[in-house]
């Protein structure tokens, strides 16, 4: 039994050592971006990229060692030889995914995923020379002859001296090799292994890129169809333009609501806070006190629609007023991310400094790799908290996350305007706040308490706000990463299930009203920018709530199909099954141009970024 250990040992090793050199190669071949890099940036690539390096190793040694408990119950000599070809042929999809990687990041500026095999005949594809050609050739035939090298010297040559042992031995040896799911998964955290852990840069992604592991990424990527591609005959492509366009015209004008065009401004996005809990906006009554109240001394928008169904989605949607997507989302895919637009990024142009608050794992869903290219110079998440407060499953309850948020408003200088963005979680399932107002114990009692929980937590900070010498120059907005299905258990299509609040308020603001007018996360960006300086072209699927000359719409997207909503229009449609659920205000197909316009709008767009 103890030379099979041995040998998972000596695998272990071997392949950990693999990894790293993979990850110096790429490092010495990019050099010039390398030596960008301090001594600590290289050193942390090393470390934070170790985790996904055990990841890979993880899944070699889960079937290799499946291989070594079956050699218990059979002297054959197929089983060392079934090991160690599946081990030399790791060894050369590992060479080859290295060696594509270090040419094609020159060009792509991401490592390799799935996303050359689509475009092999594109110009990053093909744009090595012969000269390149060959010294990539020389570095895999170098890399294949030392890898293997050491594997034959290192492990193969144990693994044809096992000796038989007793069929007990496989016990251990099978409990071993399940306990591979732990680095395979990336440790016991909500959060499973994704490309997001390995990023600890605040502004270099080459950096962060640099611990990415290759092999991984790739074999991720295939699994995860990283290259989904929407279609592009979803709807005609001149009628998709011109619709589009009437949905976004231009605006000469815009109303002005602050007293000045560089507030402070604090956004505050709420977990599933759906507007059927909000009494203002037509909910439960007695759910909100707060928030009610803040409705009447602020802007409060009651025809605020979620763009998607989840907080990955929302975070995209407001900071990004990029819409949710009928598949996966593009926040899992960095590649992809990278090519976003960031409100945050306009803001730190317009002189602000930036910070994003969470109680919860950063690294959940690629969250931190999304919020280190929206360029937030300081990001809060729950490891920055004391251990005592982490007693939730997702991580500190709301009144941490809004006391962490005042001492890091206590510390921020006032020299220049300030954007502190911030991510609540105690409205999410389980529901288990330390706070029982509403009685019940099923989802909805649970849910509805969790909200009244969250609301007092929102007041006392706003109270604090309003104490502080900052906020008379202040703009506070509040809103939903998505809406909910509770408490009523709603359909997840409908448009009740993504209704969602926004309200504006602080001392910046001229004087409390109501708009009316319908909008969604996406209009976030341009709307606050019209304020503060004009509307940015880059964000295209954002539109001015006070302009002018504003298209009175607001669209959302589910798992394939979307809603589409006016004053006197609604429209939902579902994608598999080819047909309308909901179409309320539509006279003839011309009525639903419009919202398949958008639709198609966005398969583009998704599909532009490569």
């Amino acid at each position: 039994m103890r030379e099979r250990f041995t040998i998972m040992l000596r695998l272990a090793i071997f392949w950990m050592t693999v990894m790293v050199a993979s990850r110096i190669c790429f490092l010495v071949y990019n050099s010039e971006l390398t030596s960008q890099l301090t001594a600590g940036d290289i050193a942390n690539a090393m470390l934070y990229g170790s985790r996904m390096d055990m990841s890979m190793t993880g899944y070699i040694l889960l079937l290799s060692g499946l291989f070594l408990t079956a050699s218990v119950f059979t002297q054959r000599k197929w089983v060392p030889v079934a090991l160690n070809t599946f081990n030399v042929l790791m060894l050369v999809a590992l060479c080859a995914a290295v060696v594509a990687d270090l040419e094609l990041y020159h060009h792509w500026g991401f490592r390799l995923n799935t996303t050359p095999l689509f475009y092999m005949s594109s110009e990053a594809a093909g744009s090595a020379g012969k000269g390149v050609i060959a010294m990539l050739i020389t570095i895999l035939i170098a890399l294949l002859a030392v890898f293997t090298f050491g594997y034959l010297r290192f492990v193969a040559r144990y693994t044809f001296r096992l000796t038989p042992a007793n069929r007990k031995a496989a016990i251990p040896l099978f409990v071993v090799t399940a306990l591979m799911f732990i680095p395979i998964r990336g440790g016991f955290s909500v959060a499973t292994m994704n490309a997001g852990q390995v990023y600890f840069h605040k502004t270099n992604n080459f950096a962060n890129h640099a611990g990415i592991n290759v092999l991984w990424n790739f074999l991720s990527s295939l699994q995860s169809d990283v290259n989904l591609q929407y279609p592009e005959d979803y709807f005609d492509r001149s009628l998709t333009e011109t619709y589009f366009k009437n949905l976004y015209p231009q605006n000469d004008s815009t109303t002005t609501v602050l007293k000045t065009n560089r507030p402070n401004v604090i956004l505050i996005i709420v977990e599933g806070f759906t507007a059927n809990v909000i009494e203002s906006l037509g909910g439960r009554k007695g759910i909100t006190p707060n928030f009610n109240q803040l409705s009447k001394e602020g802007i409060l928008f009651t025809n605020f629609y979620a763009s998607g169904d989840r907080t990955d989605k929302g975070l995209v949607s407001i900071l990004s007023a990029f819409p949710a997507q009928t598949q996966r989302s593009i926040i899992k895919f960095p590649d992809k991310t990278q090519k976003l637009s960031y409100i945050s990024r306009k803001l730190e142009g317009l002189g602000y400094q930036t910070s994003f608050v969470y109680g919860g794992d950063a690294d959940f869903a690629n969250y931190r790799s999304f919020l280190t290219y929206a360029g937030f110079r300081h990001i809060t998440s729950v490891d920055d908290f004391d251990s005592e407060y982490n007693t939730s499953k997702w991580g500190v309850h709301d009144q941490y996350l809004f006391e962490q948020a005042q001492k890091e408003l206590d510390t921020t200088s006032l020299d220049k305007p300030f954007f502190q963005a911030m991510l609540t979680l105690s409205s999410h399932e389980p529901f288990d706040v330390p706070l029982k107002q509403i009685p019940g114990e099923d989802d909805a009692s649970l849910f509805l308490n969790s909200c009244y929980y969250t609301d007092k937590c929102l007041g006392d900070f706003i109270a604090y706000c309003k104490q502080q010498p900052w906020w008379n120059n202040t703009l506070i907005i509040i809103t939903a990463d998505h809406g909910h299905r509770l408490p009523d258990k709603i359909d997840s299509r409908i448009r009740e299930k993504f209704h969602t609040p926004m309200l504006w308020l602080g001392g910046a603001i001229k004087k409390d009203t109501v708009v009316n007018r319908f909008g969604g996360q996406t209009d976030i960006a341009n709307t606050l920018l019209a304020q503060l300086d004009k509307p940015s072209a880059d964000f295209i699927f954002s539109k001015d709530l006070f302009g002018n000359n504003t298209k009175n719409f607001a669209m959302y997207l589910f798992i394939d199909g979307y809603g589409y909503v006016e004053p006197e229009r609604y429209i939902v449609y579902d994608n598999p099954g080819k047909l309308y659920l909901h179409q309320a205000g539509v006279t003839r197909e011309e009525d639903t141009y419009p919202a398949r316009a958008y639709v198609q709008k966005l398969f583009l767009d998704y599909n532009s970024k490569k």
